[in-house]
């Protein structure tokens, strides 16, 4: 996994062209295309089929039906807000790595029975940051972290200096990179 996964929301097909070359652009060779939007599938499928080179998921996927659809577009990887049993069975069954949104030990314990070991933290500054993953780190030594929500330019070396930080994600990172492209 990248070390860093721009969540990207695509409102018109043409944002594809603009936003992963900016991406790709700052070095960043990962996009996770949100499923906020009516033409989110179609965007990962062009993404996919246009940029090889880069990794392209989909994220806020809350339901299977969604799951489904985004794979079928060519996702190669699911991040949802919070744990979907039935996305997790799909993305088990099709080997496609699924990045649920678990917050509390509760869902962290739900994770690993469903055999999830990399979790969202969202939204990360509303529970509590960097000391929330360090006290949830201990009695989950196996788990690692995608913090999102509230991780920026002010915190991003803090949070990726703890080792059970796998990536990071945020909307940031499209806003610099098409700042850079442009200016």
């Amino acid at each position: 996994m990248e070390k860093f996964v721009p969540v990207v929301v695509i409102k018109e097909l043409s944002e594809v062209d603009k936003i992963l070359p900016a991406l790709k652009n700052a070095g960043i060779n990962c996009a996770e295309i949100t499923f906020r939007t009516a033409c989110a599938a179609e965007a990962i499928k062009i993404a996919c089929e246009k940029y090889p080179d880069m990794s392209v998921g989909a994220g806020t996927v809350i339901n299977a039906a969604q799951c489904k659809a985004a794979l079928k577009a060519g996702a190669q990887f699911i991040v949802s807000p919070g744990l979907s049993p039935a996305v997790a069975k799909i993305c088990n069954k099709k080997n496609i790595p699924y990045y649920p949104g678990c917050v509390t030990p509760t869902e962290i314990m739900a994770a690993l029975e469903l055999g999830i070991t990399t979790v969202k933290f969202f939204p990360a500054n509303i529970y509590g940051g960097l000391k929330a993953l360090k006290a949830l780190s201990a009695p989950f030594p196996q788990v690692k972290f995608i913090p999102t929500g509230g991780v920026d330019r002010s915190n991003i070396d803090e949070f990726l200096a703890f080792d059970k930080v796998e990536a990071i994600g945020g909307s940031f990172f499209v806003k610099e990179a098409l700042e850079k492209m442009e200016g």
